[in-house]
């Protein structure tokens, strides 16, 4: 349930107008997307991948999200990646991104993966304590530069 009231259910967002609708999450997470057709035009060449989104929508409104794709390495083998997950903050509080988490992991368990893997920010502290709330465990740091065309 959520502050409203009013139960919030998990589907994926599939058509162009449902990932759209998942803009306002995702912004908030990904402040660099510049409106929704960005959004749009992502997710769709991120689908070819196999990135799909889980939304949490209460209504027509999605309240939280979850976008994951399923991988393999020499570390994991198969597993399910957690790229994005988001809860509006008016949801924060409500179990919506545990919901998510937890049915991410289930259609990972579906697919054949053994693990769960998601990256956070050093300085998200407060996503942190979420996630060892949830039973992840940090494990590794990861390490990036960018790339420079030649």
């Amino acid at each position: 349930m959520t502050a409203a009231g009013q139960r919030v259910t998990l589907r994926h967002a599939e058509s162009d107008a449902d990932i759209t609708a998942c803009f306002p999450a995702l912004s908030a997470l990904r402040p660099h997307l510049a409106d929704a057709a960005e959004l749009l035009a992502r997710v769709k060449r991120q689908n070819e991948a196999g990135y799909r989104l889980l939304a949490a929508w209460r209504g027509e409104q999605t309240v939280g999200v979850a976008g994951y794709r399923y991988q393999e390495n020499l570390i994991h083998g198969r597993f399910v990646y957690l790229d994005d997950l988001v809860t509006l903050e008016s949801e924060r509080g409500q179990g919506v991104g545990a919901e998510l988490i937890e049915a991410v992991a289930a259609e990972g368990c579906k697919s054949g993966c053994n693990r769960l893997v998601l990256d956070t920010a050093l300085a998200n502290v407060l996503a942190h304590r979420f996630y060892y709330r949830q039973g992840l465990l940090a494990q590794a740091l990861r390490f990036s530069r960018p790339l420079t065309p030649l």
